[in-house]
């Protein structure tokens, strides 16, 4: 299934065509969405990586000391509660990072334009 080839080479040619010239806002506006999404991506894997060994730690320590653990726990129980941490913590990095530079730019357009700064 997909999109025949004629179809899309004619609609890619379509849209090539265009009059629409984009405004040097808008290039500004790409460029600054993709410094933000790969600072975000940057904080989240460090923060995958600080998880994965801080959940690592007692997870292996504790498969191999509590009965319960080491009866109930094995290397595919290990494995998930070791990436869903660190899977849980780079989701959540990325977002917040991503946020928090949009709303520091944000704020800093508007204390350029606002007139009583």
């Amino acid at each position: 299934m997909g999109i025949p080839s004629e179809m899309r080479d004619a609609w890619i040619q379509r849209r090539s065509n265009s009059f629409v010239i984009p405004s040097p806002a808008e290039d500004e506006r790409r460029s600054r969405a993709a410094r933000f999404s790969q600072e975000g991506v940057y904080a989240g894997l460090k923060a995958a990586a600080i998880t994965a060994v801080v959940s690592a730690v007692p997870t292996l320590i504790a498969v191999r000391k509590i009965p319960w653990a080491k009866a109930n726990l094995n290397h595919t129980a290990q494995a998930l509660i070791i990436s869903g941490a660190s899977i849980a913590a780079y989701f959540i990095t990325v977002d917040k990072t991503v946020l928090e530079s949009a709303r520091s730019y944000s704020r800093a357009q508007l204390d350029k334009t606002d007139p009583k700064a």
